[in-house]
């Protein structure tokens, strides 16, 4: 059974960081580019970054740029969203997404 099961969210306050795990079981990463999506509260899903299956090539969206990395470790079954200098708008439930599959997400609320 494919299953992605994320973690790491919380509450943090601005300028903080937090880093997301995806753990991924019933089937193995390698070979598949992974992405992190992510939606806010009255808002559409949005693309949030995304790394090739080779870990080589990374996308950020621009208003994530400089401030978030994404990493993928095959042998773990794993990818990880590390996000420093959180905004008050990068508050939204956060989700991995391979392919067809979704996790179920976790939230990050960045609030003072």
């Amino acid at each position: 059974q494919v299953q992605l099961v994320e973690s790491g969210g919380g509450l943090v306050q601005p300028g903080s960081s937090l880093r997301l795990s995806c753990a991924a079981s019933g089937f193995s990463l390698d070979g598949y580019a992974i992405g992190w999506f992510r939606q806010a509260p009255g808002k559409e899903r949005e693309g949030v970054s995304c790394i090739s299956s080779d870990g080589a090539d990374t996308f950020y969206r621009d208003s994530v740029k400089g401030r978030f990395t994404i990493s993928r470790d095959n042998a773990k079954n794993m990818v990880y969203l590390q996000m420093n200098n959180l905004k008050p708008e990068d508050t939204a439930v956060y989700y991995c997404n391979i392919g067809p599959f979704w996790g179920k997400g976790t939230l990050v609320t960045v609030s003072s």
